[in-house]
């Protein structure tokens, strides 16, 4: 899986946007110039995330944004999905409906697992759980043993 700059964005906008927590909208040049994010782009990406119901907007000199529901029930695989699709993908298809032949059988299952992996990290950790650091256990664990791992 690739990280885009338009996931990276997006998910520190949501954060940044949580942290700023108040009643009052956050203006998106707020955001952009909080997180040194394109404002052009973070426009864009901000519409995403209305589109798909995790942000809402009101218009005016008093207006901004605000998360649609609290950070803690915004997982980052939300996101994810919001600006980018589906977690994982083999040539747009799910791996699930994949079917190989012969000695590359085994590869649908090997694929199903790639996206039962990403699934188990980015649907287990929130907005809020990345703005206090309080990071799900299992994920800190993964992070130990492979972040020593240069390999990209």
């Amino acid at each position: 899986m690739r990280v885009t700059a338009r996931v990276d964005y997006a998910v520190r906008a949501l954060v940044q946007l949580a942290s700023d927590a108040s009643v009052e909208p956050v203006k998106a040049e707020q955001l952009a110039t909080a997180q040194q994010i394109p404002l052009k782009f973070l426009l864009e990406i901000l519409r995403q995330l209305k589109q798909h119901k995790l942000l809402v907007s009101r218009r005016g000199p008093e207006g901004g944004y605000t998360l649609a529901k609290p950070a803690a029930e915004i997982a980052i695989a939300d996101v994810i999905r919001a600006v980018e699709g589906p977690l994982a993908t083999v040539r747009d298809t799910s791996p699930a409906s994949l079917a190989y032949v012969g000695p590359t059988e085994p590869l649908r299952t090997v694929w199903i697992a790639v996206r039962g992996s990403l699934r188990h990290v980015l649907e287990d950790v929130t907005l809020e759980d990345v703005l206090t650091g309080k990071l799900p256990k299992h994920v800190v664990a993964i992070a130990e043993k492979y972040g020593v791992d240069e390999r990209p």
